[in-house]
């Protein structure tokens, strides 16, 4: 019989946990770019020991943030296709704002995944990552949101062209809900580029 492993999953699940909820309050507060292991060490009350025993550097901590948060949002979406609350209503524009209300607009998340994209930017080989990690949300993103379009009794055309229109409006419209002083009138204008979008990029589906 094979000797199983200590029991020690858990506990370095919590040390993972508490090293991302530290890096993020030390980014906020400080920038990326200006941040330590130190800071990051001291805000989450451990030795740099343990830092180094679950992150390389804080390149791949932030990575496993942002792989947190992302798994979060699918989780959510992935719920209201198991609920099929979009199965009860009639519009492309109540689907839409069912799926809106899962994605949060953050303005310390989006601070923060800005500056790490600039910083990505002048690293080729972080850039190849990232690029990755987002294809892989992307395409894990989008079954769920064909299952979405097929309550409705519609089907994506082009899923490919339909996927990258979804990440620039998404982005784009963050930063106007952000910045514009009228935020009611900033999401209403996001809501509407999405429903257009999804419009645009779908059909009805033919018996």
């Amino acid at each position: 019989m094979a000797e199983k492993s200590p029991p020690i999953s858990r506990r370095r699940q919590e040390t993972r946990r508490r090293l991302i909820d530290a890096a993020l309050e030390v980014f906020a507060e400080r920038g990326f770019g200006s941040s330590t292991v130190d800071q990051v060490c001291e805000r989450a009350q451990f030795t740099k020991g343990a830092f180094y025993s679950n992150f390389a550097a804080l390149d791949e901590l932030f990575l496993a943030a942002w792989e947190q948060r992302s798994a979060q949002m699918l989780a959510a979406v992935e719920a209201l296709v198991a609920d099929r609350v979009c199965a009860q209503v009639s519009s492309t524009r109540d689907v839409v704002e069912q799926v809106l209300e899962t994605i949060s607009v953050d303005d310390k998340w989006y601070r923060l995944t800005a500056e790490f994209t600039a910083h990505a930017l002048r690293n080729p080989s972080l850039k190849r990552v990232v690029a990755a990690r987002e294809e892989t949300i992307l395409a894990t993103l989008m079954p769920l949101l064909e299952l979405l379009v097929t309550q409705l009794g519609r089907e994506i055309t082009d899923a490919t062209a339909f996927g990258s229109a979804l990440v620039a409006v998404h982005d784009g419209t963050t930063v106007q809900c952000l910045i514009d002083s009228d935020t009611d009138a900033a999401r209403a204008r996001r809501t509407d580029l999405f429903v257009l979008l999804v419009e645009h990029h779908t059909r009805e589906i033919r018996s």
